[in-house]
């Protein structure tokens, strides 16, 4: 898995910060758990491949100031 991390100064609360998710794959639909890792910085975009049918996705990852996730995942050839 190939992480590229951006990091920005928005006060992020990390003890409070979602570490976990489920998503949909966008190739085969099948919901899956990702881990999140909020000490990557408040704005993360990486790959990671589907647990079911190993399709790689294009993560991206957007905290809050109150530690939610927004999550966002597509097929990496989009």
């Amino acid at each position: 898995m190939n992480r590229k991390y951006s990091s920005h100064d928005d006060d992020l609360e990390e003890e409070s910060a979602a570490t976990g998710t489920s998503v949909s794959c966008p190739y085969c639909g099948e919901s899956v758990e990702i881990a999140l890792d909020p000490s990557g910085g408040t704005v993360q975009e990486y790959v990671e491949d589907c647990q079911v049918c190993c399709q790689p996705w294009c993560v991206q990852v957007q905290y809050t100031r109150n530690g939610s996730a927004n999550v966002a995942v597509t097929a990496l050839d989009e």
